[in-house]
């Protein structure tokens, strides 16, 4: 009598931890889709920067809903420089061009967001880093100082190439809102981004010199601070909580 007592209680217990686990599990789609545009701030070898501005699209493939592994191309201007207040006179425009692979975390894979409304409204905050290459196209750039410089009035050119390609090493640190349909399902996005991207190389300002006669000891970066939409689709994928 004991024993099958003891059994039975065993087994109402398994049952119920089997139906707690049933109901603390979501599927989630395995694929999304997202575009944005931003403006971005360059810092180069001229002294000021400037503001440019930034497309992108990207293609993620979600090992959880919360990390991701991705493609990101990027198309856009970034500018610095101005030929009359700029010490050397120098100013730069570049049309570039990049792509990168991507690899983000989001809060939630951290956090137990199920029993608190301020953890779950945060739990779309995610940070990320990649590499890739960036393509330069120099579209404008002064070579050569103007002949009413302050200091050494025509002195030039300036070395460099208006054509590169370097390495390009993003850093994302953003926030996802998710829309959910009828079935609970995260079907879109709102995106809030901002990425810092460290280029190495001298292609990004087309600028060249050396440090014995110009500052040049850091990578040429720009910040690009963007919102987009994403859009979730593909085969589900079952996770371990509550979404």
């Amino acid at each position: 009598m004991i024993f099958k007592l003891s059994r039975f209680t065993a087994l109402t217990v398994l049952f119920f931890l089997l139906i707690n686990y049933s109901f603390a599990q979501s599927n989630y789609f395995k694929w999304s889709v997202g575009f944005g545009a931003g403006p971005n701030y360059s810092k180069t070898d001229v002294l000021k920067g400037s503001w440019g501005h930034t497309v992108y699209g990207e293609v993620n493939h979600y090992l959880t809903p919360f990390v991701s592994l991705g493609l990101e191309g990027q198309y856009g201007l970034v500018q610095g420089g101005d030929i009359h207040t700029d010490p050397h006179n120098r100013q730069f425009l570049n049309d570039y061009t990049s792509l990168s692979v991507n690899f983000k975390m989001a809060l939630g894979e951290l956090i137990d967001f199920e029993r608190s409304t301020l953890l779950d409204n945060i739990k779309g905050i995610y940070v990320g880093i990649g590499a890739g290459a960036i393509k330069n196209n120099i579209a404008d750039i002064v070579r050569r100082k103007p002949m009413w410089a302050a200091i050494d009035p025509g002195y030039g050119p300036f070395p460099g190439e208006n054509k590169t390609t370097n390495l390009w090493v993003p850093l994302n640190l953003g926030y996802n809102y998710y829309f959910y349909d009828g079935y609970g399902y995260a079907r879109f996005a709102i995106n809030l981004n901002l990425q810092s991207n460290f280029t190495f190389g001298e292609g990004l300002d087309g600028y060249d010199d050396s440090s014995v006669n110009f500052k040049n000891y850091s990578p040429d970066t720009y910040n690009t601070y963007s919102i987009g939409v994403k859009c979730f689709f593909g085969n589900t994928r079952v996770y371990r909580r509550t979404l």
